[in-house]
């Protein structure tokens, strides 16, 4: 069906049709994404996405969170939020300082290792991780990562030593 509208009668478009047509653009818009330039091997790494990981064991644990990442294990920043926005946590760390600022505060470590394992309740394999983000397969005493869906963004690594056996899973924002 096509409707006609002589050049002069165009103010006709309001009301509903407007609306429609500021919708339609309004999603259209909402569907574009810049387009990014090509990292640098100077450029600092940044992912964006979902991530949970559960511990089992008698008191079974689960963390689910929005993250933000930039970095290197070396120095780097993580963000966690929620699905809404609001933010759990932020981490930054450097070589020899680890920082936690949540909204019970902010705690202090050494090395970001030990920080997560604190906050987390479950040592994760930082260095390994960056590399697994970057579709390294690196070792990691204890973790069996599988790469195997990294094109699609899925990635998964479980530990099974030690116990309790820890389930890492992270969903990349395309």
């Amino acid at each position: 069906m096509r409707i006609w509208l002589p050049l002069g009668d165009a103010r006709v478009l309001h009301g509903a049709g407007t609306l429609l047509l500021a919708l339609f653009l309004t999603l259209l818009a909402g569907c574009t994404q810049p387009l990014r330039a090509p990292a640098s091997p100077t450029a600092p790494a940044h992912w964006d996405g979902r991530m949970a990981l559960s511990v089992d064991g008698d008191a079974k644990q689960s963390f689910a969170a929005v993250f933000a990442l930039q970095g290197s294990s070396k120095q780097g920043s993580l963000t966690l939020s929620t699905p809404l926005g609001t933010v759990l946590a932020e981490l930054q760390w450097m070589p020899g300082h680890a920082v936690l600022r949540s909204p019970r505060g902010e705690r202090t470590a050494s090395s970001l290792d030990a920080l997560l394992e604190e906050a987390l309740g479950s040592a994760i394999p930082v260095q390994a991780l960056f590399a697994w983000l970057q579709g390294e397969l690196a070792a990691a005493a204890g973790w069996q990562a599988d790469l195997s869906r990294l094109s699609d963004g899925q990635l998964t690594a479980v530990r099974s030593n030690p116990l309790p056996r820890a389930t890492l899973r992270i969903a990349l924002e395309r």
